[in-house]
């Protein structure tokens, strides 16, 4: 089941009692992993660790003013692609780190990571995320979206990695394994 209880603590947290963040700034949140965060091997489920991952993102497009600003032009965000790294075991009730952070954006999309770091500061996973702003129109230029909280500039440099990320994207088919589109 979806923790909407957390999220709604977050962002209660992110709106009442933290301070506001600029466009880029990382936003840092705690968390511990409960019984229904857990797979068979009794561990993190790599699913419900994007799912937490939303307990960051969120918080962050509220302290940003993206949240607020976004859905007050008749916008919203969503989820247009994430590729995770997952690297150590977490566990059941280890307490959790989650930093998260918009790197930079295109024409198209933001581009977000975030890191989720274990007690002993290892780093147990690490996602990257393509974030669009869209209407029912479709995709809006992140600029626009940039604008409503006061960025003025260009988008910050994107780091090579992101970029081989995009050209690898660009390169998978879609519909994929012989679909038809529809």
């Amino acid at each position: 089941m979806y923790p909407f209880f957390r999220v709604l603590t977050e962002m209660a947290r992110a709106r009442y009692f933290s301070a506001p963040l600029a466009l880029t700034d990382q936003h840092i949140s705690q968390h511990r992993i409960l019984p229904g965060d857990l797979d068979m091997a009794v561990e993190l489920n790599n699913g419900r660790t994007l799912t937490l991952m939303d307990l960051g993102r969120m918080p962050l497009f509220e302290r940003t003013g993206l949240f607020r600003r976004v859905y007050g032009a008749g916008w919203f965000l969503t989820m247009a692609g994430v590729t995770v790294r997952y690297r150590r075991r977490v566990t059941l009730w280890q307490k959790m780190r989650l930093h998260s952070r918009i790197i930079c954006w295109d024409g198209r999309f933001f581009y977000l990571e975030q890191a989720m770091l274990r007690p002993d500061g290892l780093v147990a996973n690490h996602a990257l995320y393509r974030v669009a702003v869209a209407d029912r129109g479709g995709i809006i230029a992140p600029a626009r979206a940039a604008q409503l909280v006061g960025w003025d500039g260009p988008s910050p440099d994107m780091p090579d990695w992101v970029a081989a990320w995009i050209a690898a994207e660009d390169q998978r088919p879609w519909p994929p394994m012989g679909f038809e589109a529809g």
